[in-house]
């Protein structure tokens, strides 16, 4: 796969990289990005992707830009409020690289739909706002064997990791086997959230798929990032495989071998 002299320019500082290089830049190019959400995670990670040189970029969204997302969804501005943020975001990323290839998906996706909006997706990233989602993707994933780069945030507290069962790691549901109370866990909407902590936390998904693609480094596989912005501290937790869990576990394995 070849660049062109402007992609050559383009990606200049990604080709001196030793951990990217050529190679890195081409399986850049040749991968295909699926992003779950285009608010204040998607926003962030969809314009480094893009920025990146990934070949191909699905932005999955049923909701339209309000004013209240200006704040931090980095993606939009005033003249676009009411569009499908799908359709608002793929404009901007056309604006930023004609070399990607974008796809709007107008849709929540959900267990019924998930399997078949990862279909052509060679890692998935979720930076939907809600447990039932985060769940659903997670369950598509990993029947997929998908890598899934997981993100939230809250107030001034975010997290990212990565759950890659096809290379052994763990899944989402083996960090958190069930959903919280929402009373314990309020939207933004309520609850409130710095607008550069979305920033931050969409960025590092955003680095975690470009080493997963190119093999640059160690990704957090295995691992969840917790960065708490008021205090400018950061913890890395140690997430196993948990072998009941009723997606990647053991106790999964058996059932799916039993109704074959």
């Amino acid at each position: 796969m070849s660049f062109s002299p402007e992609e050559v320019e383009r990606y200049a500082r990604h080709l001196v990289l030793h951990e990217i290089g050529g190679p890195g830049q081409q399986r850049l190019k040749a991968s295909s990005v699926t992003v779950v959400g285009a608010g204040g995670l998607g926003c962030p990670a969809l314009l480094y992707l893009a920025a990146a040189g990934v070949g191909r970029i699905t932005v999955i969204d049923d909701d339209v830009v309000s004013r209240s997302n200006l704040q931090r969804q980095i993606l939009y501005a005033e003249a676009e409020i009411e569009e499908p943020k799908a359709m608002a975001a793929i404009a901007a990323l056309r604006r930023l690289n004609a070399h990607v290839e974008v796809t709007p998906v107008i849709a929540r996706l959900d267990a019924q739909n998930a399997a078949a909006l990862l279909v052509e997706a060679d890692l998935v990233l979720d930076g939907s706002d809600n447990a039932s989602t985060r769940y659903a993707v997670n369950e598509a994933a990993v029947a997929a064997g998908l890598p899934l780069i997981s993100g939230a945030v809250g107030r001034w507290e975010g997290q990212v990791g990565v759950f890659d069962t096809a290379n052994g790691g763990p899944c989402y549901a083996c960090a958190f086997p069930e959903a919280p109370d929402p009373a314990l866990v309020p939207a933004c909407a309520e609850a409130g959230v710095i607008g550069a902590l979305t920033g931050v936390i969409g960025a590092m998904q955003a680095v975690e798929a470009v080493k997963l693609i190119t093999g640059a480094g160690e990704a957090l596989t295995g691992r969840l990032l917790l960065y708490d912005a008021l205090r400018a501290t950061t913890q890395v937790l140690r997430v196993s495989r948990r072998e009941g869990c009723a997606v990647c576990g053991n106790a999964r394995s058996k059932n799916l071998a039993a109704a074959s």
